[in-house]
């Protein structure tokens, strides 16, 4: 099992979004994020992405963060959480022993505004993608010119993942680890991924069909090939997957949970936010002794509606499981049913 040299190893958020305070201590290896709608799932997956895009190079952290969850009007202060007269939000990440924190207030119009403060983050130069709930593939052609030139409602993690999968494949043979992650992929896909003029599109036996007349579940096995065939992820990199069950056939749950076990063996950090029942059991039952998985569950406490976060090593730790709690609803109602007709 490889180590990643500079996994995200703690956020805490003060007063950001839906948060009041929260400190979430990711696993090196595969975490996921699991609770109902408007718990936050999304929102950390999104601080963790923006600061690890700002180890780049003339990468504002601040604004890559307005850039990613698009305030209204662009207005900084807003992502501060909502309450009376004047307070301030502050947001910190570590990446082993370097560390980035940004505090700005409410009343901030920009992100130039905003303080922040770096420890050895520079350093660090990792290679991250956020792949959306929403896939973009098929929307590919034109789109990244036209986000450079004008102002247009799309957050920036939309033109990220763009940029991540035009990039061509490094030179050299892939190992035999991502030759076997390719092959797998490609024969779910039954094909490749190729891209001529901006436009994807699916290459097999039957030949090449752009990517808007693919299913859209496909676009996401196919933005998958790419970003291992193109080296994003490779060891040191990080992996943010917005609900990946999204549009994808349940026969698909396998090999993609299969892709997620073997990046995080290479040496992949992975972020997922799901709410699916099947993906948590794939996971739970493909998942070996050595695999690093830890299971975040967020949730509001019922006298104060803070929302807190429980940090699981097993899918039967996850309390409170409104996935479990869903199904067993099904189930009951079915046994009702049953016991009904049989009468």
């Amino acid at each position: 099992m490889l180590q990643n040299p500079a996994s995200v190893t703690r956020i805490k958020l003060c007063r950001f979004t839906a948060f009041e305070e929260l400190v979430l201590r990711p696993s090196p290896g595969i975490n996921v994020l699991v609770g109902a709608n408007g718990t936050g799932k999304t929102h950390l997956m999104k601080v963790a992405y923006a600061a690890c895009d700002a180890t780049k190079d003339n990468v504002h952290f601040a604004d890559k963060l307005t850039r990613v969850f698009m305030p209204a009007g662009g207005t900084t202060g807003r992502l501060v959480k909502r309450q009376r007269g004047t307070t301030s939000a502050r947001v910190e990440v570590q990446l082993g022993p370097s560390s980035i924190a940004v505090s700005f207030s409410n009343h901030a119009m920009s992100p130039k505004s905003a303080l922040i403060k770096k420890r050895q983050w520079d350093a660090a130069q990792l290679k991250s993608v956020y792949v959306p709930v929403k896939e973009m593939l098929a929307n590919a052609p034109g789109f990244r010119s036209l986000y450079a030139e004008r102002s247009i409602h799309f957050e920036e993690i939309y033109r990220d993942v763009l940029d991540r999968a035009y990039l061509p494949p490094p030179r050299g043979a892939p190992d035999a680890r991502r030759r076997k992650m390719l092959q797998k992929l490609r024969t779910a896909l039954e094909g490749k991924v190729g891209v001529e003029d901006e436009e994807f599109y699916l290459e097999s036996r039957r030949g090449k069909l752009e990517f808007s007349l693919l299913a859209e579940g496909l676009r996401k096995l196919g933005l998958l090939w790419k970003l291992i065939q193109n080296g994003t992820l490779l060891q040191g990199s990080v992996l943010f997957w917005d609900e990946p069950e999204t549009n994808l056939s349940p026969r698909l749950f396998t090999p993609v949970i299969e892709i997620l076990l073997e990046l995080q063996r290479i040496g992949v950090q992975i972020f997922i936010a799901t709410h699916d029942y099947v993906i948590l059991k794939q996971l739970d039952l493909q998942a070996t002794s050595q695999d690093r998985i830890q299971y975040h569950v967020l949730h509001r406490q019922e006298e104060s509606e803070d929302l807190v976060c429980n940090t699981v090593g097993s899918y039967l730790e996850i309390e409170p499981n409104v996935i479990d709690e869903a199904f067993g609803q099904i189930y009951s109602l079915e046994i009702q049913r049953s016991l009904g007709d049989g009468g």
